[in-house]
């Protein structure tokens, strides 16, 4: 047990070499786990355009259908019947504020703000698509100013207006707070002693997590309660209602899958077009999602190190199994000492594997991983605390695009009962390791991190069925690392309407980074409805 507990989820980094991260990884200390959500690309903003009718110029006041709006509690209705202004903002985009409740079960207490940012279909459009890109902490507001023609196709963007937008708890929303920028860099780079006792460490661990829950407490207040996924998920509702679309279309990567389905269980009736990419089996526990993305990590590094060595200048030798020991003995080179780059920051391990991980998320990143490997190497780590840094979001300058470790830890600690019990943390230790003996013990004690925190669980993980929902389209990738491909078959047999589509290739999602095939299929399915074949591959 070295460093923290790295919580890997989100939409996996287009190039290595774009500006803008698009997937958290985690943290350097025992809290500040990494969600794969903001890796390249993301960005927030957020809402939706109207269904029907014409979409107002920019700083029109927008009113939804009362079609659209449909039974809603009488405690909600002034919620869903609010004046949305749309503002020109990012050059040619529209972006708005909305308001809803802080708590569902009491909406008159007070409210919180919701971004988002709608680009305007190029043809007429027939509707609008919501989008998440994942995390969770991922911002749909940035997704949309940054990638948008990444993660929609052309094709896509004249038939619907996108909107990104960025959930409670995330960015440019109502946000988490909990370290500063020069905390986070402080934390990224802190080192355990080497000497400690497992019992020590532990405690250490402890001792951060607990100083990290207080600090998250103090900074966000009560919102800190209220940011868990089925909140979010009706928080889109409100969002569907006020764009006039009397059901939701809904492009979901990752944890967007979670997002997306559990909408669909608490509001089947109005589930339109879904589309859940990299799909996440909700009825997983915590400890079961990190087991099975050890098992992922673990293939994709089998892979990228085949791939590797299939090239002329790859710095592993021998077998893949001796390339693989490889950059486990490179692994414990850094733990034992940590590395320096030329900036002057220190390199812990934890930082270091944190950079190691986000090219695995794509395998056109792959060589990029390979130029990071040779530099540690020759003693320069200056490129994998670049990639550390695109992961965490950290610019040059040393600020942070966004809240997005924060914002994964406080969802996954509300969604998730997890154990802190260190006998049960440490068996599963064992497990993770014997899953993956290059990345596991790095992914365990994750339930240091929740055990301090001031809120319980909101709810747990289940089965979803949405039962009465409109066909519901989940993807797999067949060499997927952070969802696994079982987690897709899982989710679409457990959803009464699911239909699932594989595509056999590596990386994390499917739509924007695969082929045309799964392309067709998407687009297809928006547009005209098309439902694709159940079982087909890409």
């Amino acid at each position: 047990m070295t460093g923290g507990p790295l919580h890997l989820l989100g939409r996996g980094p287009r190039s290595i070499l774009d500006s803008s991260p698009r997937s958290p990884l985690g943290r350097a200390a025992a809290l500040l786990a990494a969600s794969t959500a903001v890796v390249l690309g993301l960005s927030g903003c957020m809402l939706l355009a109207p269904d029907d009718g014409p979409v107002p110029p920019a700083g029109g006041l927008e009113t939804a259908d009362p079609a659209a709006i449909g039974d809603v509690a009488e405690g909600l209705r002034t919620f869903y019947t609010q004046d949305v202004r749309w503002e020109s903002c990012e050059g040619s985009f529209s972006c708005a504020t909305i308001e809803v409740p802080l708590d569902y079960t009491d909406p008159g207490r007070d409210s919180i703000e919701i971004a988002a940012i709608r680009a305007d279909a190029s043809g007429e459009a027939q509707g609008t698509i919501l989008i998440n890109p994942g995390g969770p902490g991922g911002s749909g507001f940035n997704i949309v100013k940054d990638s948008l023609d990444y993660v929609t196709s052309e094709r896509l963007r004249e038939d619907y207006d996108v909107v990104g937008f960025d959930p409670r708890g995330v960015n440019r929303s109502s946000a988490v707070e909990c370290y500063t920028d020069a905390e986070q860099d402080e934390a990224r780079q802190e080192t355990y002693p080497a000497e400690a006792s497992p019992d020590e460490l532990l405690d250490l661990m402890t001792a951060d997590a607990e100083e990290f829950a207080d600090l998250c407490a103090e900074r966000t207040g009560e919102l800190l309660g209220f940011v868990d996924t089925e909140s979010a998920a009706r928080d889109m509702d409100i969002l569907r209602a006020l764009v006039s679309d009397e059901k939701l279309n809904f492009l979901g990567f990752s944890y967007g899958s979670q997002l997306g389905a559990t909408y669909a269980e608490l509001f089947p009736e109005r589930a339109g077009r879904l589309v859940l990419d990299g799909a996440i089996d909700p009825s997983l526990s915590s400890e079961n999602i990190t087991l099975g993305q050890a098992r992922g990590f673990e293939n994709a590094l089998r892979a990228y190190v085949a791939d590797c060595q299939q090239g002329p200048e790859c710095p592993y030798t021998g077998t893949v199994d001796d390339g693989i020991r490889q950059i486990q003995d490179l692994f414990a080179a850094v733990e034992r000492e940590p590395m320096t780059a030329e900036d002057g920051r220190l390199v812990p391990i934890s930082t270091f594997v944190q950079g190691f991980i986000l090219p695995l998320y794509d395998n056109g990143n792959w060589p990029t991983l390979t130029q990071a490997v040779s530099d540690a190497l020759d003693g320069d780590a200056s490129t994998m605390l670049y990639l550390a840094d695109l992961a965490a979001e950290r610019g040059p300058d040393g600020t942070y695009a966004g809240n997005s470790t924060a914002a994964f830890l406080s969802v996954n600690c509300l969604d998730y009962p997890m154990t802190s019990d260190p006998l049960q943390m440490r068996t599963d230790e064992n497990e993770l390791v014997s899953a993956s003996p290059t990345f596991g013990r790095f992914l365990a004690f994750g339930g240091v991190t929740c055990a301090p925190w001031k809120y319980p669980p909101a709810l747990g993980p289940a089965p979803v069925e949405a039962a009465g929902a409109d066909p519901i389209v989940v993807i797999g990738t067949t060499g997927d690392p952070a969802t696994p491909y079982e987690w897709s078959t899982a989710l679409a047999d457990q959803l009464e309407s699911g239909v699932h589509v594989t595509w056999e290739g590596e990386g994390h999602t499917a739509y924007g980074r695969s082929n045309d095939c799964i392309l067709d299929l998407v687009d297809d399915f928006f547009i005209d409805g098309t439902v694709p074949e159940d079982g087909v591959r890409c």
